[in-house]
């Protein structure tokens, strides 16, 4: 595909991705750029339409939410910590639980492969699980169908729950002030650098955190003060919601309905242990349960730092929940294999 090609589908996805939020907007959906540019990208890509979010374009995009939710950090609101590491701890527990049971469920239900079953159930980190179901012989198009589904599902339904139920109140928890120029050229300079180190590394959601570190420091330090403007992360976040829908451009609709049982059947039993965990922190800590749903629902992890945003919820609890989340599965899931491949001998 030529230069021009790229530009003319990016161009073409990106006002599709507006379309579905105007739509949303109008209807009163809530998180309308992200929820609404969701959907109709997948729309466009199961009728065969060529969307597509390019790798630069998503990293520019996850910086840009991770800055915005490091604006959000103060001292006052790092008090808090205290109590992340018993949520934190009863998020891997119930990630735990909703694994094995949704393996159970696609081997003994669905007839999958323990392998297949394994990565198809890992509840995130999608690129990192696809590599090993290459290494394994798993069957990449069901791992990669099923983990799609479970994040546009949550990337829609989420909102919607949270909002209408939990009543989350949408207001602006991010500083009321829109930071100067140079302040944004420092901290995109530093949260490109510090996401190439966290690259190299290997660290998990490497371009976000990179961004929500560098601006955190920013501003705790009062040096980097306010936030980015509006105009610049509603269009993250239509890029973010782009980014979900294209993951389901070029994908046989035969495929994806043979698959679409399993993946809801996934997703359901990985919000119930979600739900559980919520529960338990909620009765041990106090936390609100709206902002405990979106940092246990095992979406992408961009994603749901967006939608802590876009309800007035904390986003650094959430995407530090999330991040661990991802951290965890770094070392679960090799593990997991490891003994698939001891039992197989």
């Amino acid at each position: 595909m030529t230069a021009i090609e790229t530009a003319r589908s990016i161009a073409f996805t990106a006002v599709v991705a507006a379309l579905g939020a105007g739509l949303f907007w109008l209807i009163g959906f809530p998180a309308a750029p992200l929820t609404g540019s969701a959907a109709a990208v997948s729309v466009a890509g199961l009728l065969g339409l060529h969307v597509v979010i390019p790798v630069w374009l998503r990293n520019t995009c996850f910086i840009a939410l991770g800055i915005n939710i490091g604006t959000g950090v103060s001292r006052e609101a790092l008090a808090g910590i205290a109590t992340w590491p018993l949520s934190l701890a009863i998020m891997a527990v119930a990630l735990l639980v909703a694994l094995i049971a949704s393996r159970n469920m696609m081997e003994r239900g669905f007839g999958y492969d323990r392998t297949t079953a394994t990565l198809a159930s890992t509840p995130g980190h999608l690129s990192f699980v696809l590599s090993i179901a290459l290494a394994k012989g798993a069957n990449t198009s069901v791992v990669g169908m099923i983990q799609s589904i479970r994040v546009l599902f949550l990337t829609l339904a989420l909102p919607l729950l949270v909002e209408r139920i939990f009543g989350a109140t949408g207001l602006q928890v991010l500083p009321s002030e829109i930071m100067g120029v140079q302040a944004g050229f420092i901290l995109i300079a530093g949260a490109l650098v510090l996401s190439v180190i966290f690259t190299r590394l290997k660290m998990p959601a490497a371009f976000l955190l990179g961004g929500m570190i560098f601006s955190a420091v920013g501003h705790v330090a009062g040096l980097t003060p306010g936030r980015l403007p509006d105009p610049l992360i509603t269009a993250a976040f239509l890029m973010m919601g782009a980014l979900i829908g294209s993951r389901f451009s070029g994908q046989d609709v035969g495929a994806l309905r043979k698959v679409l049982v399993a993946g809801c059947a996934v997703t359901a039993i990985t919000m119930v242990c979600a739900a559980f965990g919520v529960g338990l922190a909620f009765a041990v800590l106090g936390i609100s349960p709206a902002l405990l749903i979106v940092a246990f629902a095992p979406g992408g992890v961009e994603a749901m730092a967006a939608i802590a945003v876009q309800l007035g919820l904390d986003p650094t609890f959430v995407a530090t929940h999330h991040v661990i989340r991802l951290a965890i599965l770094s070392v679960l899931v090799p593990v997991l294999m490891v003994r698939l491949s001891a039992g197989d001998r």
